[in-house]
C-alpha cells in the first residue's frame, strides 16, 4: 500500500502540516494543520478528510483546525492531557506571542489519543507513541516506516522544554527509549524543518549523542 506525503509550511513559525493519502487518492488524513492554512485548504478542496491528527496542541500546530474541521466535517484526535489546550489560548501559547498569533481557541477534539493506540485510516495503520517532554501530551505517529514526530525530534535538533508542561528529562527519554528503537531506516517528518531519519539522528544529532 502506498502512502503519499505532502508537506505544507504554514504560518509565521513555519510549521509543517502533512497531507497523507493512501491508495484511494480521494481520501486523506491531515497532521498538524498550522496557522494560515489557505494552501492546505485549497489542496483538500475535493478530498474527503478522515481525520485531523494532532501531535500536540501548541498554537502554531492547531491554527487551522477549525477552518478545516468546519469545511470538511472531520474529527480531531489529540492526547487526553492536552484536551483543555484547544479551548485555552493561555495553555496553547497563543497569548504568549501576540506578534505571531491572535488568541487561538477551537472546539474540543472528538477523540483522545493514548500510548499504544492504533488508528486505521486511509487504508493504513497509524501507531501512537506518547512522547512527552516538549509538552505533556505530545505524541508521535508511526505509519509503516514513516514517523511524524511533531516537535519532539528535528533534524539535528530537539524540541524546546521551557514551555507549559515541558520537561527535559521526559523529552530525552521519549527520543531514546521510544523513537530511536523504531529503527535506523525510519524516516522522520518533524513539526518544523526538513525530514530526516532515525539513523541520521543517532549519528549526527548533537543533543542526543
Amino acid at each position: 500500500m502506498t502512502l503519499s506525503i505532502r508537506s505544507f509550511n504554514l504560518g509565521p513559525l513555519q510549521t509543517n502540516a502533512y497531507l497523507l493519502q493512501g491508495d484511494d487518492p480521494q481520501r486523506a488524513v491531515i497532521i498538524d494543520p498550522g496557522m494560515n492554512p489557505g494552501p492546505l485548504l485549497r489542496a483538500i478542496e475535493s478530498l474527503t478528510i478522515e481525520a485531523i491528527l494532532l501531535t500536540h496542541a501548541h498554537f502554531d500546530h492547531i491554527g487551522g483546525v477549525e477552518e478545516i474541521r468546519n469545511a470538511k466535517g472531520c474529527p480531531v484526535y489529540l492526547h487526553a492531557l492536552e484536551q483543555d489546550w484547544l479551548t485555552s489560548p493561555k495553555l496553547n501559547g497563543s497569548l504568549m506571542w501576540p506578534e505571531a498569533s491572535p488568541p487561538i481557541s477551537t472546539e474540543p477534539a472528538e477523540y483522545d489519543l493514548a500510548e499504544g493506540q492504533q488508528l486505521n485510516l486511509i487504508g493504513h495503520t497509524f501507531k501512537v507513541f506518547h512522547t512527552p517532554g516538549h509538552s505533556p501530551g505530545s505524541v508521535s505517529f508511526l505509519c509503516g516506516k514513516d514517523l511524524f514526530s511533531g516537535d519532539v525530534l528535528f533534524r539535528q535538533g530537539v524540541g524546546r522544554t521551557d514551555l507549559t508542561g515541558g520537561r527535559e528529562r521526559d523529552l530525552y527519554d521519549s527520543i531514546q527509549n521510544k523513537l530511536f528503537p523504531l529503527g535506523d531506516d525510519v524516516t522522520v517528518y518533524p513539526g518544523h524543518g526538513p525530514k530526516t531519519s532515525i539513523g541520521y539522528e543517532k549519528a549526527h544529532n548533537p543533543y542526543i549523542r
